[in-house]
């Protein structure tokens, strides 16, 4: 691989569709122009694109397989801006057959199979962008057009090292490009409104990249990266996987959030040769999650890695567990997330073990084995998953003018039929949508009379 590049892809910094506002991103064009006069002098054969913005999969990365692939920016109000690149179909299908091998999901993407999700097959604004500029000053390559999957971080990385391994094979003189921006929240006027955690995300994650910190890369706090609403994490981590074998430097060349938006241009140089990282990695993410400072959700981690490993249930609680932990009896849900989506989640609304600690054990094994919504967890998922604990205090008669979907849950009961639901869920905002949803995941009528207890929740999340 001859070069590795982090690019962001707002439209609006084409002068067509910008109208003059791309100025207010100078600095953004003025790192395009460098990286593209760059990509000229390193001449590549072919340029590897990994997109956010193609036809996407939920279970399978996706590689374009046609002969070529053209678009516009029709959608933006410049349809007379378009392009059309020769697709490299042989460097394509050994990605496919290396990444195959390695048991990564992946899909060849034609128009016969995207016909049949009524989807056209279309070069998209994630690719287009970034070749715009490039274009200015290179055309003599073929494209390698890759849209990524919200698969597990891992899978992401060792699909780059397929891609590696592809180039090296074929002896293909190739850049790779990860096209992605940055946190989308990063002002109250942008796109999806502002959140504090998408100038943590942003920060962080440039920082890291510039110091080639892989693991710190991986071990990002999810909740942080849930709240940036970021589109380019994925490609990078494919990219990362392409560079498995390399030491690099990052460089930043420029930084802007001129419309709420982080758009970052970087590029990484190869230092020197080493071995595998990937082994590397994965032990510092082992040992991090195995010494999590919080006991709860230490505890609800190797109590499903045990049983995992082992198949069996612990028998013996660890010396980290606290006195609170062995002596206090409630109700506790553990839920599982992959990738930002619910994986699993088993939880108990009055105790049904000795104490809290048991509760978590036992709850642990059910959300990751037993929840029927979902196949059960695979010991290889681990590290793509993220554990919280939830510890329900006492429940309380209320009624529903003293109900508060963000702070309290809500106990829904009659005639013998029980229904639940945390607080603080995602898309549940008002009293009546939370008492709808706990009345019928208990098939109660809302007709009928029932009586509403409310509780409070001590969360326990991952570091």
């Amino acid at each position: 691989m001859d070069g590795f590049y982090l690019l962001a892809h707002p439209p609006i910094i084409v002068p067509e569709i910008g109208n003059g506002e791309e100025r207010n991103i100078e600095a953004t064009t003025n790192s395009f122009d460098i990286i593209a006069k760059e990509i000229k002098a390193k001449a590549p054969n072919t340029i590897i694109l990994i997109t956010p913005h193609g036809p996407m999969f939920n279970d399978a990365i996706a590689i374009t397989y046609e002969d070529s692939l053209k678009g516009d920016f029709g959608r933006f109000g410049a349809p007379q801006v378009s392009m059309e690149i020769a697709i490299n179909k042989k460097l394509s299908q050994e990605i496919y057959k290396l990444a195959t091998k390695d048991n990564i999901p992946v899909v060849m993407s034609t128009k016969e199979l995207l016909n049949q999700y009524n989807v056209h097959i279309t070069l998209d604004h994630g690719a287009m962008v970034p070749l715009y500029f490039i274009n200015r000053f290179y055309k003599d390559y073929s494209l390698v057009h890759i849209t990524y999957a919200p698969l597990g971080d891992f899978e992401l990385y060792k699909f780059g090292m397929s891609i590696k391994n592809a180039v090296d094979k074929l002896k293909e003189k190739a850049i790779i490009i990860a096209s992605g921006d940055l946190s989308h929240r990063l002002k109250e006027d942008g796109p999806y409104g502002y959140n504090p955690l998408g100038e943590k995300f942003d920060n962080e994650f440039l920082q890291h990249l510039e110091k080639a910190n892989l693991t710190e890369v991986f071990t990002m706090s999810r909740e942080c990266i849930e709240n940036a609403g970021e589109c380019g994490r994925r490609s990078v981590l494919i990219m990362l996987g392409t560079m498995d074998e390399i030491d690099f430097k990052g460089y930043l060349l420029s930084y802007e959030k001129t419309f709420g938006v982080g758009y970052g241009i970087m590029k990484f140089e190869a230092t020197n040769k080493c071995k595998t990282k990937l082994n590397t990695i994965i032990d510092s993410i082992n040992n991090k999650n195995k010494n999590q400072a919080n006991p709860y959700v230490r505890l609800a981690r190797e109590s499903l890695t045990t049983y995992l490993e082992n198949k069996k249930i612990m028998d013996k609680l660890p010396p980290y567990i606290s006195e609170e932990m062995k002596k206090l009896k409630r109700g506790v849900f553990v839920s599982l997330k992959k990738n930002g989506k619910l994986r699993g989640c088993i939880g108990t609304i009055f105790p049904v073990t000795s104490c809290v600690a048991q509760e978590i054990i036992r709850n642990s094994v059910e959300a990751g084995i037993y929840d029927p919504r979902f196949l059960p967890v695979e010991i290889s998922e681990l590290n793509d998953i993220e554990f919280s604990v939830d510890v329900l205090t006492e429940a309380e008669s209320a009624t529903k003018d003293e109900l508060n979907p963000k702070e309290y849950g809500v106990i829904v009961r009659s005639n013998g039929k029980t229904g639940l639901l945390l607080p603080d869920l995602e898309g549940v905002d008002t009293v009546e949508e939370q008492l709808s949803i706990a009345l019928r995941k208990a098939g109660i009528n809302p007709l009928e009379n029932y009586s509403i207890e409310r509780f409070k929740v001590i969360r326990h999340r991952e570091e």
